[in-house]
């Protein structure tokens, strides 16, 4: 009797342990690079991190943040610890599109999921069994090549020079631009390649130059972006230049300077938020967001690189009290309820657009996630597209 008894009360405590586990704080891994090349991407991003709520729906959250140093191999390290070891609830990152695809495989098996930081639609495009884990905040580049495509055929150009990074983001814009210059009757007259740690791309200038473009377009993310626009500078081009939205932030002016003076791109609205008019659905969590990130880093610090962090945030205060119904975070049962809430977001307007997600589509950013501006005074200045 008294070992019935025992054995009763050794298997209640055992049941309260385990719910304990499983109702324990909502955990959130963060792979981000803050360090690298893409350092000027991935600081803001940690320190809108810093900025995300405590609580969601009455459950604590706790954010594990990793640097991955812009290194593929050290992103798709930091998604393994972060699940196998720390047990995450989701993900946030990377910061730069090949770890974003490096981590595909790791996040799948583990049945996480994760929202990627970084650009190219081939995160989760198409879809398959490994991206229905992942979704991403940043704007398709196909959304972005369709902006700077269109802007150029109305301002009269005809010919165009491409130089991009020698990696996933540069292939990609190479891909989706080129499609977009042809809906728009453009021509692409050369292509040319460059590394992130590259000291110089004089060769490949040169190459653009000899081709004689009406306006060169740099594919390019981050600081290391300036080296082609400074280079073309040096050399004397008259054409226009343009950037993708890889450069949306104000490490890029600091580095290239009145070199960068007058060049054009796509952004998410947050970048001037001020210069958006009241009737826009995307100024209010906008401004919330500069406030937010103005306050605790100083004025003059907003970064759209930031805003993908903090809309990221936001996604999961909209998907998690939902997934709190299904499961309890610690188990696989939350985790796939959070991944199927996350696919159901619908009319979310966040920092840089508004979110309508479907199982096909885990981006769900329509044109009220861009904007046209160009560098004017070495400030950025909103233009009608």
């Amino acid at each position: 009797m008294k070992m019935n008894r025992w054995m009763e009360a050794l298997l209640a405590a055992g049941l309260v342990c385990a719910a304990a586990t499983a109702s324990a704080q909502v955990k959130i891994g963060v792979t981000l690079s803050a360090t690298g090349p893409a350092a000027s991407l991935g600081i803001p991003e940690k320190n809108t991190i810093a900025l995300l709520p405590k609580e969601i729906a009455g459950k604590s959250v706790q954010y594990i943040v990793l640097d991955d140093a812009s290194d593929t191999s050290r992103a798709v390290q930091n998604v393994r610890k972060l699940i196998d070891e720390d047990h995450v609830d989701a993900i946030i990152g990377s910061s730069v599109t090949p770890n974003s695809l490096a981590m595909l495989d790791p996040v799948s098996q583990g049945k996480t999921p994760t929202i990627s930081l970084a650009a190219s639609a081939q995160i989760i495009a198409p879809m398959d069994a490994k991206r229905a884990w992942m979704f991403k905040v940043p704007q398709n580049d196909q959304l972005m090549a369709d902006a700077i495509a269109g802007y150029m055929a109305k301002h009269g150009v005809k010919t165009v020079g491409f130089i991009g990074f020698a990696d996933a983001y540069g292939d990609s814009w190479y891909k989706t631009f080129d499609a977009a210059a042809a809906k728009n009757g453009l021509k692409l007259v050369s292509s040319e390649r460059y590394n992130r740690t590259d000291a110089s791309v004089m060769g490949q200038v040169l190459k653009l130059l000899g081709s004689n473009p009406d306006a060169v377009l740099i594919a390019g993310s981050g600081t290391p972006a300036a080296l082609p626009a400074k280079t073309l500078k040096e050399r004397g081009y008259k054409g226009k230049v343009y950037q993708t939205h890889g450069v949306a932030n104000n490490d890029f002016l600091r580095v290239c300077g009145k070199d960068c003076e007058g060049e054009i791109l796509p952004a998410g609205p947050v970048l001037v938020t001020d210069q958006l008019p009241d009737s826009n659905p995307v100024k209010k969590p906008a401004l919330g967001y500069k406030a937010a990130y103005e306050k605790a880093y100083g004025a003059g610090s907003l970064s759209t690189f930031g805003g993908h962090a903090w809309d990221a945030g936001l996604l999961l205060q909209r998907a998690i009290p939902d997934a709190l119904k299904k499961g309890q975070p610690g188990t696989e049962a939350f985790r796939e309820a959070l991944r199927a809430s996350l696919e159901s977001v619908k009319d979310l307007p966040v920092s840089h657009g508004v979110i309508n997600m479907t199982a096909t589509d885990h981006n769900g950013f329509d044109t009220r996630a861009r904007v046209m501006v160009q560098i004017v005074d070495g400030k950025w200045k909103l233009q009608a597209e």
